[in-house]
Parts: C-alpha cells; structure tokens; sequence
C-alpha cells in the first residue's frame, strides 16, 4: 500500500491533487472508457478548459469523493 497523496497532472506541478478530471477521447477510447487527470485548486480551470475546447472533458469530481465511489465499487461510466 503506498502512502503517497496524488498530485497534480499540470505539467511541473507537485501540489497535492483535490480534484479528479474524467475524460475520453471519442476517436481513441469506447463510450464508457474513462481516463483521468488529477488537479491541484490553481490547475483545475486549465486542465478543465483544456481538455473541454477538445470533447473530452466528461466530468469534474471532487477526489475524496471519487475515492469513496471507487472503493465502494462503482463504475468510473456511471453519470
């Protein structure tokens, strides 16, 4: 079991992540797939219109909440 807190995705940034960003790229992944990004509260805007201006962005969830959905079994589709 590791012990390490999730950091951001941007890019040269080592904050602690609060926010998961789910997503999927249409031309690459099935309807259901979903990959994520995790954001710091300063990265979270970009990595979201990032990711928003291309289709991707699915959805914007709080990670403590992603945490407990996961561990309680749920699909990473479902919403």
């Amino acid at each position: 079991m590791s012990d390490e807190t999730p950091v951001c995705s941007a890019k040269g940034c080592r904050t602690a992540a609060v926010w998961v960003l789910a997503w999927n790229n249409p031309k690459l992944h099935t309807p259901e797939r979903r990959k994520t990004w995790l954001a710091c509260e300063e990265h979270r805007e970009h990595l979201s219109q990032f990711l928003g201006v291309r289709g991707f962005l699915k959805d914007v969830v709080a990670l403590a909440e992603w945490q407990r959905h996961q561990a309680a079994g749920g699909s990473a589709a479902d919403g």
